[in-house]
Order: C-alpha cells, then sequence, then structure tokens
C-alpha cells in the first residue's frame, strides 16, 4: 500500500504580508495601521513566520524594531511580489466590475471641492458607479482598492500623479468681518479660524506674507476644514483659504479676500491614478473629467 507522507506547509500569507508591511513600514504599529489591525496581531504573524523559518527577520529592542540582515535580504522580493499580487486584484476588480470606480481623498476636499463635481462626472460617464472614502493620508494603490486618490502632495510628481495646481493660502472672511481689516495688524482684533489638520496655516501665512503680525494663532479650532469654512461665511473670524476651496465663495461673494498677499505652498493638489496591468477605462474617464472640471 502506498505511503503518502503530509507534505510540509509554507507560512501563511496574513504573515507573510505582516512581515512585509513592518519592514517597508519600518515597524509594527505603521504595518497595523495599513493592514487594519492591531500592534499585536503584526508582532504574532511576524513571530509565526520567524518560527517557520527558524530564524530572526526582527531585532526587538526598546524603541521598535530593526531588520536583520536575513530580513533586509529578502524584503525587496516579497514587496515586488505584493505588488505584482496588488496589480493582479486591480485587474481582476476592473474586469469584474468594469463600470465601478472608487475614489480616496481627503475629507475637505470630498465635501467642498470633489462633491459639487459629481453631478458633471455623473453626466460625463453614463453608467458610473462612484464610491468616495475620506481618509487623511493617502493610501497605497497598490495595497489597497482604490481606482485613484486627490490629496495635497509634497515633492515631485509621483508615477501616476497628475497636478492639478499649486496649493495657494490666504485669509478669507465674510464681508462683515472684512469692514473691520485695513490692514493685517487688524488681524488681530478677530478670530483667527483654524482647521487640525492645516493647524501650522496661520504661522506659514504669517511668516511669508505679514512678519510683522505677531503670529500667535488665537481662536477656535475645528476637526473639519469644511466646518471652519462654514463659520468663516457665518462671520465668525477670519480663516487661512486653500484657493481650490475656497473658489465658489469667493465667485459668490460670501467670502472676500481682504489682502492682497496670497502664499505658493510647495505642494500640488494631484490625482494619482493606480496604474494595474489591464486599463480601466472607466476610470480614466473619471479622471479627465475631473481634470476638465478645473
Amino acid at each position: 500500500m502506498p505511503v503518502s507522507p503530509p507534505r510540509p506547509k509554507g507560512p501563511p500569507l496574513n504573515a507573510l504580508r505582516a512581515f512585509e508591511a513592518a519592514a517597508r513600514l519600518g515597524g509594527f504599529a505603521a504595518a497595523a495601521e495599513e493592514l487594519c489591525v492591531t500592534p499585536g496581531a503584526v508582532s504574532q504573524h511576524v513571530k509565526a513566520l520567524e518560527i517557520w523559518a527558524g530564524s530572526e527577520l526582527f531585532q526587538r529592542r526598546s524603541q521598535g524594531v530593526l531588520l536583520t540582515r536575513l530580513g533586509e535580504s529578502v524584503l525587496a522580493d516579497f514587496t515586488m511580489a505584493f505588488d505584482r499580487m496588488g496589480d493582479a486584484v486591480q485587474v481582476l476588480r476592473a474586469r469584474a466590475a468594469p463600470n465601478q470606480v472608487r475614489i480616496a481623498t481627503l475629507p475637505s476636499l470630498a465635501q467642498i471641492w470633489l462633491s459639487p463635481r459629481l453631478p458633471a462626472i455623473r453626466k460625463a460617464v453614463p453608467g458610473l458607479e462612484l464610491s468616495i472614502t475620506a481618509v487623511e493620508t493617502p493610501p497605497n494603490l497598490k495595497r489597497e482598492p482604490f481606482d485613484c486618490c486627490i490629496f495635497f502632495e509634497n515633492g515631485p510628481l509621483r508615477q501616476g500623479s497628475i497636478s492639478l495646481g499649486s496649493d495657494v493660502i490666504f485669509p478669507v472672511c465674510a464681508p462683515s468681518v472684512a469692514k473691520q481689516l485695513r490692514s493685517a495688524e487688524d488681524l488681530n482684533r478677530v478670530s483667527w479660524l483654524r482647521d487640525a489638520s492645516w493647524s501650522a496655516d496661520w504661522e506659514t501665512w504669517i511668516d511669508r506674507a505679514a512678519p510683522a503680525l505677531s503670529s500667535a494663532a488665537h481662536g477656535p479650532l475645528y476637526s473639519l476644514y469644511s466646518l471652519a469654512l462654514e463659520e468663516a461665511v457665518n462671520g465668525a473670524g477670519v480663516l487661512i483659504g486653500h484657493e481650490v476651496l475656497v473658489r465658489n465663495h469667493l465667485r459668490a461673494g460670501t467670502l472676500v479676500e481682504p489682502f492682497g498677499q496670497r502664499v505658493t505652498l510647495e505642494r500640488q493638489l494631484t490625482i494619482t491614478v493606480a496604474v494595474p496591468v489591464a486599463k480601466n477605462r472607466t476610470r480614466d474617464r473619471v479622471i479627465d473629467a475631473l481634470i476638465q472640471s478645473g
């Protein structure tokens, strides 16, 4: 009677994924955030892989973890493998649901910039199934199920990124508040509306446009830029406006620009497109519609 001995088992896929994410991102906490699990779960997966391999992949230290020589030597191969798998997943999803497009963007961009453009996009792309997810940081488009993302980004454009223009900031307020402002020094008599995501806006604008003014911010802090913007419209104070987000209010006259000093930041509003092996025509039509909308 033939004997069929049990075949040796390979390491679990989750363990490999946890190792690659922790090695690429430099720690268990960062890997946990990307994988939507706890740091403890990442640690357990990595430990299971080390037991399977019979060798340590990380040095555990009080300040964090550090790759061993073995871990360093295999990281590039695992990253390439998971990137290729991500491409394959994108191709599968695009072919299975060719009319579905998923966009990730900042909450402020989703509410203020993207939302008014949706009717025109749906008209330009009939049959479109559009999903929008508001997140604070750009997703890894090779690993997460998004077709594109829209963010303000620093530095040179990444592969697949399209610039929609520089981020330009300047104070804005309701016309009733503007009557109190004849010079930048008059800002000390009104509230400075601030947004938690861009908490340094006031300091940045003052440093480059009004250095004689004290940069000690005073005024309410909002967790959402859209709330701060609405309060500016309501006359609650002065907000540092991002041109692409306050453009419609300026045109309508619900907000005005009390001073002429604008500051162009070293970052751009970008659309970054996932670049899978197969093209996604519906996604490309959505991108074209967004670009044409200005």
